[in-house]
């Protein structure tokens, strides 16, 4: 199987349809998939093998679907790599990974020895390959995985991990989510998310059913509503910030959604706060969707119903869910298993038969289910900060405090914000050599080149001591204190 030749078997009737887009660009669905066949001929020449590794970091853009599309099409492996990360973090997802290729827009990377591959579509762009010598210590058994897509995440431990997802994986997952989207040819998706972070359900879904996407770029909300408005939006996939900020920006009409049949919020929860102002605005019930990149998208609240609000919804049909280790409120952790659950674990190695017990996995998430089955998520098991949707791993942060000479140790933890969902703050022990009044500023400049900007603590807290377990490890629960 091959997702690339499923969505171009689903749209043969669509050819002339638009499938994408991007300010004054459209690019319909015949265009886009001979561009990518032409590109994945094109990569085939410069040596890529089946189930290579191939890293993509460029911006949102109907050149970023095409070259995805064509390193599936050539059965290789697609690594995103988000633009919002530092150099530092770039090159250790690509070491993580073990990375066969680079591609990348010029701005992105500060490759040597690249070969200008691609202009873009429309001669809009300049694309660059940058070839790794990688070492493939990957076991035989990812090459027999079929490989399509390896998210960096932090798995389940908490350790930074890639998450493996085969061709039919990812074809049985957007199966599995259209059973509430519903996704059709007369959709228009209006995307402000990130698709490095969210590509897998959502953008090979809308494309598997010939729907419409229209990217909005960075200038939000001023082209989201100019998209909805020109393009006549039918769909809309965002975070709760987005929904946030519609709804407290004046000057916004309240008919705005009046065309949208359903808009999702997802990346983070939604706070009850924003889904009443939304619906007080707009007349339009949100729907707060569960993802998880290792086991796809398993819940989404399609009830309209405000009394369920702060609820993922009832699980999807192609999925089953238990609470075990339940307290008195009958909150307990939460597993799932059904269709397209993770491959494996790539770093280090753990495959999908030893990752799950009897087809089970555990998400990390604290949840109950209510009596009319809807779930609500409580927390979290994972040490994982969520900002505006982007993850945070704690560990990552406090490993760049960690380098700054005047910084003994340090813990990494969220506070709760109506917005941003979760901020990043930390608390650090500094070494006895610091001069006094030293200034924690200096700390957050230095991890500025080292970390995405939201990733740096937007408080440094000095301490004297942090708390540690008998065998040395810093107790997370004394961050709030």
């Amino acid at each position: 199987m091959n997702i690339f030749e499923t969505i171009k078997n689903e749209t043969r009737l669509y050819g002339d349809k638009p499938a994408v887009i991007d300010g004054n660009q459209s690019i319909s669905y015949r265009e886009l998939l001979d561009a990518s066949e032409n590109m994945a001929f094109r990569l085939k020449n410069q040596g890529i093998k089946p189930a290579d590794r191939i890293a993509l970091l460029c911006n949102d853009s109907i050149d970023y679907i095409i070259i995805t599309l064509a390193i599936l099409a050539a059965k290789a492996a697609v690594v995103p790599v988000s633009p919002s990360l530092s150099w530092d973090e770039t090159d250790s997802v690509l070491n993580r990974i073990d990375i066969n290729y680079l591609i990348y827009d010029k701005p992105s990377y500060p490759g040597t020895d690249s070969a200008q591959f691609f202009s873009g579509f429309n001669d809009g762009g300049e694309f660059f390959l940058l070839s790794r010598k990688a070492k493939d210590l990957l076991p035989e058994e990812y090459y027999a995985m079929n490989p399509a897509f390896i998210r960096f995440s932090s798995g389940t431990t908490g350790g930074s991990k890639g998450v493996l997802l085969s061709h039919e994986s990812i074809i049985e997952r957007t199966d599995a989510a259209d059973r509430a989207l519903l996704m059709t040819p007369d959709d228009v998706v209006i995307w402000v998310l990130s698709m490095s972070y969210h590509f897998v359900v959502t953008i090979l879904l809308f494309l598997r059913r010939a729907s419409t996407i229209v990217i909005c770029g960075n200038a939000f909300p001023e082209s989201f509503i100019e998209n909805i408005k020109i393009r006549k939006g039918t769909f809309t996939y965002a975070s709760p910030f987005h929904y946030h900020m519609l709804s407290n920006s004046a000057g916004i009409p309240s008919d705005l959604f009046s065309g949208i049949r359903l808009a999702v919020s997802t990346a983070m929860k939604l706070p009850q706060l924003t889904a009443g102002e939304f619906s007080d605005k707009f007349g339009l019930e949100l729907s707060e969707a569960y993802g998880i990149i290792e086991v796809g998208l398993p819940f989404i609240n399609l009830s309209g119903n405000p009394a369920k609000r702060g609820s993922a919804g009832i699980v999807l049909p192609d999925y089953s869910i238990k609470i075990e280790n339940m307290d008195r409120e009958g909150v307990g952790e939460l597993f799932i298993k059904g269709k397209g659950l993770i491959d494996a674990y790539c770093s280090p190695w753990n495959s999908r038969k030893s990752l799950l017990s009897d087809g089970w996995f555990n998400t990390g998430d604290l949840g109950r289910i209510d009596g009319d089955g809807f779930l609500y998520i409580f927390g979290r098991d994972k040490n994982v900060i969520n900002f505006a949707g982007m993850k945070i791993f704690p560990e990552d942060v406090e490993s760049v405090l960690n380098r700054h000479p005047f910084v003994k140790e340090s813990l990494v933890y969220g506070i709760p914000h109506p917005r941003y969902g979760e901020l990043p703050c930390a608390k650090v022990v500094l070494k006895e050599e610091t001069a006094p009044g030293f200034d924690t500023d200096e700390i957050r400049r230095f991890c500025y080149p080292l970390l995405a900007s939201y990733k740096v603590p937007k408080e440094i807290t000095p301490v004297t001591t942090l708390e540690k377990t008998a065998s040395g490890k810093i107790r997370r629960w004394q961050a709030d204190k």
